[in-house]
């Protein structure tokens, strides 16, 4: 099963990381869908599931999201 596909993939935004988990998901439901006997290996290696970490938005009144402007005591 292993030389069946040849893939070629275009990946835009987010960092490397990011990137390369996408693709390893998008090429999980893809084998997926192809084999759906490949589900149960698929999830016990956690390929079936998408990082739901998101960016954090910036506060109003705030230097960040979390970060304040620098205390001064005098």
């Amino acid at each position: 099963k292993q030389k069946e596909y040849d893939i070629t993939v275009l990946v835009k935004g987010g960092g490397l990381s990011g990137q390369v988990d996408a693709i390893k998901l998008g090429i999980s439901k893809a084998l997926v869908v192809a084999h759906p006997d490949l589900r149960p290996v698929l999830r016990k290696a956690d390929l079936l599931k998408r990082d739901p970490r998101e960016k954090e938005r910036k506060k109003y009144g705030l230097r960040s999201a979390r970060k304040k402007e620098q205390f001064s005591k005098r």
